[in-house]
């Protein structure tokens, strides 16, 4: 799992240590990482890596741990860049943090994808990327992590039909309140959105009801 220090990353590495899953996560700050890992590890076997998810080496190294112990039977894209804060309306968004923006929520997420499908495949395994609402909708000011997400989810939704022995699941976990959402919205109380902690238990629901590759939200799933 990537982007596993903080947020919906933390939360969810949370939930599958509690249940008995050994991890693999990642995030950028390695103190932070070291703290999620040493917390973790009380209830599962833990590798953590530090480092950049838009680099290839990285990549590498993630997969060859989850080799290591044995197998990959889910990986969970869920590291991303929000962009400049506030944000910036498309005629003024600079095309060099596009640019990373797209680097980090669309081509590495792919890359990293290719790095873990032989396993995989192998196992009959699970593919989720985390996406947004802001894939869809179009709000002002959303329009380069938007577009990145959205590019995500057509990967997904393409993936999906390439990889029949590989469920691929594109999870739009609601508004949360993360420090990413914070920066959405500098200066702003966001204290009103929900936990990150509520969007784990409907994630978990779709992985363990075994549903079919597509895209779901969180609000869905909360209903059904």
């Amino acid at each position: 799992m990537t982007g596993a220090s903080r947020g919906l990353g933390l939360a969810l590495a949370r939930a599958l240590a509690s249940d008995g899953w050994a991890l693999v996560i990642d995030a950028r700050g390695s103190e932070a990482l070291d703290e999620a890992a040493e917390a973790l590890s009380e209830k599962a076997k833990v590798v953590a890596i530090a480092g950049d998810v838009a680099d290839p080496d990285h990549r590498s190294r993630l997969v060859a741990a989850a080799a290591e112990f044995g197998g990959l039977d889910l990986l969970i894209n869920n590291a991303s860049v929000l962009g400049p804060s506030p944000q910036p309306n498309l005629a003024e968004y600079p095309l060099e943090v596009l640019s990373t923006v797209y680097d980090v929520n669309v081509t590495a997420p792919l890359g990293l994808i290719q790095e873990a499908l032989p396993l995989l495949r192998t196992s009959g395994g699970t593919i989720v990327n985390i996406t947004s609402d802001a894939a869809i909708e179009n709000y002002e000011g959303w329009g380069g992590y938007g577009s990145s997400k959205a590019a995500l989810e057509q990967i997904s939704n393409v993936l999906a039909a390439e990889e029949p022995a590989v469920t691929v699941i594109w999870f739009d976990p609601g508004d949360m309140n993360t420090a990413m959402h914070q920066e959405a919205f500098p200066g702003e109380d966001i204290s009103d959105r929900p936990p990150p902690e509520a969007s784990v238990p409907p994630l978990l629901k779709i992985l363990e009801s075994g549903r079919p590759s597509g895209r779901y939200r969180k609000a869905e799933t909360d209903s059904s």
